[in-house]
């Protein structure tokens, strides 16, 4: 870590795991955050943050879409579209605010405040500019639909 954070274009699935594959995909982000936290080696103390960061992130997009709107989920309609953008922005900063101070911490030398806005940018830019295109194909093309257990 000293330095910087890595510049994860994967995160752009958190909000697509969370929408289409409900609770086991927020496992599967954080689980793979891991994995690939293991596979740069770049495992530390601090991946324990990042492991959590990752679940409860795409965990709100999955509690605003499947408990909170009153809507059904659908990316055509301007103003849906625009509550995806906002809890992803909301779930982005809700990732900084758990990984950074850890990393903060552990990791003194570290430049705070460009590690946040790193977090930030990786976790609500790329699923906002290549996310939600994706997003679209998936349920306009595909026929995906918004991921709910049965009751």
């Amino acid at each position: 870590i000293p330095g910087f954070t890595d510049v994860r274009p994967v995160t752009m699935l958190g909000p697509i795991y969370a929408v289409f594959f409900g609770l086991p995909g927020c496992i599967v982000m954080a689980v793979g955050n891991l994995v690939m936290d293991i596979v740069s080696d770049s495992l530390r103390w601090s991946s324990i943050s990042g492991f959590i960061a990752n679940f409860l992130g795409p965990y709100l997009i999955y509690l605003f879409w499947n408990k909170w709107s009153k809507s059904a989920f659908s990316l055509r309609r301007g103003m849906d579209l625009l509550k995806h953008v906002g809890i992803i922005f909301a779930s982005a900063i809700l990732e900084m605010v758990i990984i950074t101070p850890v990393v903060a911490l552990v990791y003194p030398e570290v430049d705070a405040f460009l590690f946040g806005l790193t977090v930030l940018l990786n976790t609500a830019g790329f699923p906002i500019v290549f996310g939600i295109p994706l997003m679209i194909l998936m349920q306009e093309e595909l026929g995906f639909k918004l991921w709910k257990k049965e009751d």
